[in-house]
C-alpha cells in the first residue's frame, strides 16, 4: 500500500512506514523547504517518539532549522507555525487513524499542501534527496502559550462539559483548555495512552461515542465532546447522550458566524443539502469543497470564509487560520450557552433521508480508473467530479469516492423520500462494477 495520499503520507507504523522511509521522507521535505525554519511536533502514539526523532534529523541533516515541540496534539503544531513565522513543519501523527498507524501531516508553505506536493516528496523519495548542509534544532514548550492564546478567543461559560480525549494527545490539554473558560469538566478517557485503549481515535463513527453518551447522561451534562488522536477533529453528543452529525454541527456554527454578519461558509462534498440550503437560509454563502482537510482549508483561504465545516469533524475559523477541534467545542458550547438545549437545536435543522458513510475497504492501485469507468457509466446525468462522482437531482444525490487517508472507497446517498433513496441508489449501484457493486451491497444500510 502506497503510504503517499492526497493530504499526507501515513500507512502502519513498522511496515509501510519504516524507520528507512521516514528518515528519507524528511530529507525531501528538507530539500524542498531549503533550509527554512520547520516546527516539528507529534501526537502520542507509541511509534511517534522515534518517528519525530527521525524526521528531526532528517530536517537538520538538509539544513533546515527546526523548531522541536515536542508531544503535541495538531493544532498545537498550526499554532506554533503561525506564532514563529515558520515556513513549514511536520507533525507525526495518524490522526484518527487505528494505534498501528503513523504518518506526516506537512506544512510547505502558506497555502495547504497539494496532491502533487506529495507526489514531489514521494518522487524527491525514490530519487534518493540528501542533505549537504547542517542545519540546528531548538526545543520550545508551546502548550501555556497556545493555552493562553486559544482562551482569548473564546469566551467564559458554566456548562458541565464531558470532555472525551479518547487516551489521545488532547487528554491533558482539552481539559485544562474548557477550565480556563470556567466550564465544569467531566474527564473520559483523559490519559495519554498510544493504543488507545478505550475506544478508536475517530469521533466521527457514532459507535465511538457510546460511553461519551452514556456518561453525558449520567451526570446531567449539557453536552459531550469527543476528539481524535491529534485533536483536530472532533465529535458531538446532546444532553440526552445521542450522537450529533456533523452535518448539523455545520450548520449550528454556521449559524453563529452568519448571526454576527454576513459573509462565506465552505461545507464539504459529502455534506447533506440541508447544510447549503440552510447557510443560504441564514444569510451566508455557501462554497462546497473537495472532502479531505486539506481541500477544505485550501477553499477556506481562498473565499476568505468565515468557517469551513467537514462531516469528518474538521473545523476552520477565521479567528485561527487552521482547524482545531477543541475550539470547534468551544464555540458550539458558546452557541448553547446564548439559545439553550443542543438537542432542540439539532431538532430545528431540516433533515432528509441520508445515509452515513457506506466504508467498503479496497486495496486496489486502480481507484481512480475505477471512478473514471463510474463517471462515464453516468455520463446521462449531472455529474458534480469534484471528490469523487456524484450524481445531483433536485430532489437528492449519490456520491462515490476515494477515501484520502484510508484504502477504502467511501458511497452516500441522500433523498427528500424513502422511494427517491432508493431509486437514487440503484442508479449509482448499477454504474458500479460488478465485485465492487456486490461489496457495497454488503455494507448498505436499510433503505
Amino acid at each position: 500500500m502506497s503510504i503517499f495520499h492526497a493530504c499526507d503520507i501515513r500507512g502502519i507504523a513498522g511496515q509501510d512506514l519504516s524507520d528507512v522511509a521516514a528518515r528519507q521522507i524528511a530529507l525531501a521535505v528538507g530539500f524542498k523547504l531549503k533550509g527554512e525554519k520547520v516546527v516539528v511536533g507529534g501526537d502520542i502514539r507509541l511509534s511517534t517518539p522515534r518517528l519525530q526523532k527521525i524526521v528531526i534529523d532528517g530536517l537538520v541533516d538538509s539544513g533546515c532549522q527546526v523548531i522541536d515541540i515536542g508531544t503535541v496534539a495538531t493544532p498545537m503544531f498550526y499554532y506554533a507555525i503561525s506564532n514563529t513565522s515558520a515556513t513549514g513543519g511536520v507533525m507525526v501523527t495518524a490522526s484518527h487513524n487505528p494505534a498501528a498507524y503513523n504518518g506526516f501531516k506537512l506544512v510547505l508553505g502558506p497555502m495547504p499542501v497539494t496532491e502533487a506536493d506529495v507526489y514531489e516528496i514521494g518522487e524527491l523519495v525514490k530519487a534518493g534527496a540528501r542533505g549537504y548542509v547542517k542545519g540546528s534544532v531548538e526545543r520550545m514548550a508551546v502548550v501555556e502559550q497556545y493555552l493562553a492564546f486559544t482562551t482569548a478567543k473564546g469566551k467564559r461559560g458554566s456548562l458541565k462539559v464531558v470532555v472525551d480525549a479518547g487516551n489521545g494527545a488532547t487528554a491533558r490539554i482539552a481539559p485544562e483548555l474548557f477550565r480556563h473558560l470556567g466550564y465544569d469538566v467531566i474527564e473520559l478517557y483523559c490519559t495519554p495512552d498510544g493504543s488507545f485503549p478505550h475506544r478508536p481515535p475517530n469521533p466521527a463513527l457514532a459507535e465511538n461515542l457510546a460511553q461519551l453518551g452514556e456518561t453525558v447522561r449520567q451526570v446531567g451534562a449539557a453536552l459531550g465532546v469527543a476528539f481524535d488522536g491529534d485533536g483536530d477533529r472532533v465529535g458531538f453528543v446532546d444532553e440526552n447522550g445521542r450522537p450529533v452529525d456533523n452535518d448539523d454541527i455545520i450548520v449550528l456554527l454556521a449559524r453563529y458566524y452568519l448571526e454576527q454578519g454576513p459573509g462565506t461558509i465552505i461545507y464539504d462534498a459529502k455534506c447533506s443539502m440541508v447544510a447549503p440550503e440552510e447557510i443560504v437560509k441564514a444569510g451566508g454563502r455557501a462554497v462546497m469543497a473537495r472532502a479531505g482537510h486539506t481541500f477544505s482549508k485550501a477553499a477556506f483561504l481562498t473565499e476568505k470564509a468565515l468557517f469551513a465545516g467537514e462531516i469528518s469533524g474538521h473545523f476552520f475559523f477565521k479567528e485561527l487560520g487552521y482547524d482545531d477541534g477543541m475550539f470547534a467545542a468551544l464555540k458550539i458550547c458558546e452557541f448553547v450557552t446564548r439559545h439553550g438545549s443542543l438537542a432542540a437545536m439539532v431538532d430545528s435543522v431540516p433533515n432528509y433521508i441520508l445515509t452515513p458513510d457506506i466504508r467498503v475497504s479496497y486495496h486496489g492501485q486502480d481507484k481512480e480508473a475505477i471512478l473514471k469507468v463510474v463517471a462515464a457509466n453516468l455520463a446521462e446525468y449531472k455529474l458534480n467530479l469534484i471528490d469523487g462522482v456524484r450524481i445531483e437531482f433536485d430532489d437528492g444525490w449519490a456520491m462515490i469516492r476515494s477515501s484520502v487517508t484510508e484504502p477504502l472507497f467511501t458511497l452516500r446517498f441522500e433523498a427528500m423520500t424513502a422511494e427517491r433513496i432508493r431509486e437514487i441508489s440503484r442508479v449509482m449501484l448499477d454504474a458500479l462494477p460488478a465485485s465492487l457493486r456486490q461489496a457495497v451491497l454488503e455494507k448498505m444500510p436499510s433503505l
